[in-house]
């Protein structure tokens, strides 16, 4: 399974009939924050920390979103889609001289370190025609003055009514928009002096802005305008999902968390939630969860935040060499990343190959027993352990006080049955295309029972009475196109002391996944 995703536009390859189904598929994380330039509402797919900059800017002290990207990819992550979100902020904006009116143009992407440039020339155009010219548009990387992006427009035309209208070519482009009002003659040839050769750039007459510090509601966006939290919607899948705090010293926001884990629920991905900024202690920490009233089993939080040393300089009431406190969300999904890579998302995290790097210690000193009371109330402690190294103990989610979510209160739990059904979820989307009859429940059945055998063999089932139902072709159904097919997976977690159920339904339009109350029992149905 593949995606590419360009401005919105999302292609997905969907897996090919009867193909084994990918026991260790790489884990996809999704963050979503502040960040100097690049495009907005757009799931970017970055592969290290140098691509990141090279499209958002380099760490900015007015967002997390840049230093919760390096942690990612220090700790072992490598697949990431950063979505930059903004609040109020512009486009550089640039004038292009048109005998006495001007071509106005404004920066697709807003900031203040965006630097776009335009050029006009008359290369191949008749010397009597005083419509058409030719535009060329660069996007310049301020750190090293190189070109990052180039669009030429050839015979493009000043006027409205016009078929080449500059103004419509140019609303596919990655780089500027027309802004009225529009010229009323042709754009200037850009020249330097008299020479009609010698062309050269015109740049932005007024920066683009960085906007305000971000709202909740700046994170959320729109569901309908597919903004911010819900331009993930061009993702086919990710498994985890991480909102860095919107500025220092603040906390994210609990209507972007409630949210988050509301899509996240829907979307069968694992929220990441920083503790906040006012917890000192375990007993803050403890009491400030049940104060949010989070509990979902699609919750991730841990305790305490960590310093981060620094060459020089020292600071009041922390240790000396280390800088303010940080947030660890980043580093955290870059050890699941890892864990799932190295071991299966079926381990749990505690373990000295999957510590924090030496440069990060916890702001709080954490015992046994304060580590023991965090995990009963969702929280996993970060803590140094025998060998001095910094690691996360507990591999719990925040289930907390929920009979029906009580088996997904284990981390390795949780997200081994997410794998599960999102794996099955994409691997069975190619049945709803096909003829429903038994030939095609053999097949559906016989492909997810080879999945789980596999997943059994590698240690991440506690047994191999599993089972796997479909309804196709075994019903005459009136409606079986709009029906589509339904699966029912009966498996038991390793770590949990009961078969777990789901039910995956596919049709034409999507899936949808429930976990089943009652459902045969697996000793009588393997």
């Amino acid at each position: 399974m593949s995606d590419a995703v360009d401005r919105g536009i999302t292609v997905t390859e969907i897996a090919s009939i009867d193909h084994p189904i990918d026991v260790y598929p790489e884990t996809t994380a999704a963050f979503v924050g502040r960040a100097l330039r690049g495009p907005l509402n757009t799931p970017v797919q970055v592969k290290n920390f140098g691509e990141f900059r090279r499209t958002f800017g380099d760490v900015w002290s007015r967002s997390s979103l840049g230093p919760a990207v390096r942690q990612f990819f220090e700790h072992g992550g490598q697949d990431l889609y950063v979505v930059r979100v903004a609040n109020n902020a512009r486009g550089a904006l640039l004038c292009l001289p048109a005998s006495g009116s001007a071509l106005v143009l404004r920066a697709v992407d807003p900031g203040s370190t965006e630097r776009v440039r335009a050029s006009v020339d008359y290369d191949g155009i008749d010397t009597a025609d005083n419509e058409r010219f030719n535009l060329t548009l660069q996007r310049i990387d301020p750190a090293t003055g190189l070109v990052v992006d180039q669009e030429i427009y050839s015979r493009l035309s000043y006027l409205g009514g016009a078929e080449t209208f500059v103004g419509d070519a140019l609303l596919g482009s990655r780089v500027a928009r027309v802004e009225q009002p529009y010229p009323q003659h042709r754009p200037e040839r850009t020249t330097r002096g008299s020479s009609r050769y010698d062309l050269t750039w015109v740049e932005a007459v007024q920066p683009g802005t960085d906007g305000n510090e971000l709202s909740d509601y700046d994170v959320i966006g729109s569901r309908k305008e597919a903004t911010a939290l819900f331009a993930l919607e061009q993702l086919c899948h990710f498994d985890l999902l991480y909102l860095p705090p919107p500025g220092k010293g603040r906390d994210t926001g609990p209507a972007a968390i409630l949210a988050a884990e509301m899509y996240c629920r829907q979307r069968g991905a694992m929220l990441i939630v920083d503790p906040s900024e006012r917890w000192k202690t375990t007993r803050d920490a403890i009491g400030g969860v049940r104060s949010l009233g989070m509990a979902s089993p699609n919750l991730i939080t841990y305790f305490p935040r960590l310093f981060e040393r620094r060459e020089h300089g020292s600071a009041a009431q922390r240790p000396a060499g280390f800088a303010a406190a940080v947030v660890a969300g980043g580093a955290l999904a870059g050890l699941i990343s890892k864990l799932d890579r190295n071991f299966g998302p079926w381990h749990e995290l505690d373990g000295d190959t999957l510590s924090f790097k030496s440069s990060l210690i916890p702001c709080a000193e954490i015992d046994e027993d304060e580590a023991y009371t965090l995990a009963r109330a969702g929280i996993n402690a970060i803590i140094r352990n025998s060998a001095r190294r910094v690691v996360l103990t507990g591999s719990v989610t925040m289930a907390r006080g929920s009979e029906s979510h009580r088996v997904f209160k284990s981390l390795p739990v949780r997200r081994l049955c997410l794998r599960v059904v999102n794996t099955v979820n994409l691997a069975t989307r190619w049945a709803v295309f096909e003829k429903p009859d038994k030939k095609l429940n053999a097949r559906i059945r016989g492909q997810i029972l080879a999945y789980l055998s596999s997943l059994y063999e590698m240690g991440a089932l506690a047994n191999d009475h599993f089972v796997v139902q479909c309804d196709a072709g075994l019903s005459n159904r009136d409606d079986r196109l709009e029906h589509g097919v339904t699966l029912l997976l009966v498996f038991q977690p390793l770590g949990s002391a009961i078969p777990v159920s789901f039910t995956v339904h596919q049709t034409v339009l999507g899936c949808r996944v429930a976990s089943t109350a009652f459902a045969p029992v697996a000793e009588r149905c393997a």
